[in-house]
């Protein structure tokens, strides 16, 4: 079988870290660019660019298809990096819980005071997420 069609349950779940942020603010950044060059050399043209949408199958407080298989225990009710290729460009991560129920979160500050690793945060995230 092609590993490309079906999500590997080693790459599919992988911890929101300080790296994984910062990777986002870079493809951010890139796109901003990209996107600059792109409006200069199309000035006056019309195009239009083609937009992602986000999967319906990964939508917020969905569960989580089968597809993507099991979510190891130790990543229950902890931040991951989405893995739905619209958020890819977005601050947020996805937090799973027993029921592997969808959630989303921003990675900006809440309250303009924590960030996405503070432990208030995350306490707070573990009652939302709770069934």
């Amino acid at each position: 079988m092609d590993p490309l069609l079906l999500p590997s349950e080693a790459n599919s779940f992988r911890r929101f870290t300080p790296e994984s942020l910062a990777a986002i603010e870079e493809r951010i950044a890139n796109k901003k660019a990209q996107q600059a060059k792109v409006s200069q050399e199309n000035k006056g043209q019309g195009v239009e660019e083609e937009k992602l949408s986000p999967q319906l199958d990964l939508k917020t407080c969905k569960k989580l298809p089968s597809l993507y298989g099991d979510v190891p225990v130790e990543l229950i009710g902890e931040p991951l990096e989405d893995f739905d290729p619209y958020y890819s460009d977005h601050k947020t991560f996805m937090v799973i819980n027993k029921r592997r129920t969808i959630f989303r979160f921003t990675a900006t500050p809440a309250l303009c005071i924590f960030g996405p690793f503070n432990p208030i945060r995350k306490a707070a995230i573990k009652i939302l997420i709770h069934s």
